[in-house]
């Protein structure tokens, strides 16, 4: 039986850019009412984010659909989730995300990565980061 070759601390420091998203006030105002949060500062043409829409600009599907790494979502745990940011995310900022993989620890057939998406924006000012640690089983092959 031959194991799919694991992803490696030789990934790490491995980064992913993506195109800029624009912030918009509809779609803070839409992720602030799935919430179930009144909080006015998330309505309106001037709104601010609530902390975790950054989540929403961050896209692990590059990590994903790197062919190199044999990661599999349907093999993925989302183990936690945390934010730091160096401002609120504005209706109108035009933020650049780029994922990288910070760490990985590799045990048998599990993988447990840690990935963090920095949001900066297009004029390089840096808004705030997500991190996400992964918990990855690999298949084995008959």
């Amino acid at each position: 039986m031959l194991v799919a070759m694991p992803i490696s601390t030789e990934h790490v420091g491995r980064r992913y850019l993506a195109e800029p998203i624009t912030v918009t006030a509809q779609k803070i105002q839409e992720f602030a009412d799935a919430l179930g949060d009144p909080n006015p500062a998330y309505r309106g043409p001037d709104a601010i984010a609530p902390p975790t829409f950054a989540i929403t600009l961050a896209s692990f599907e590059a990590v994903l659909d790197d062919p190199e790494l044999e990661l599999a979502l349907a093999r993925t745990i989302h183990m936690d989730q945390s934010f730091e940011h160096a401002r609120p995310l504005r209706a109108g900022d035009v933020v650049v995300p780029v994922a990288s993989i910070e760490k990985v620890r590799s045990r048998g057939a599990t993988d447990m990565i840690t990935v963090a998406i920095t949001l900066d924006t297009v004029d390089g000012e840096h808004v705030a980061t997500a991190t996400a640690n992964l918990f990855h089983s690999r298949e084995e092959d008959a």
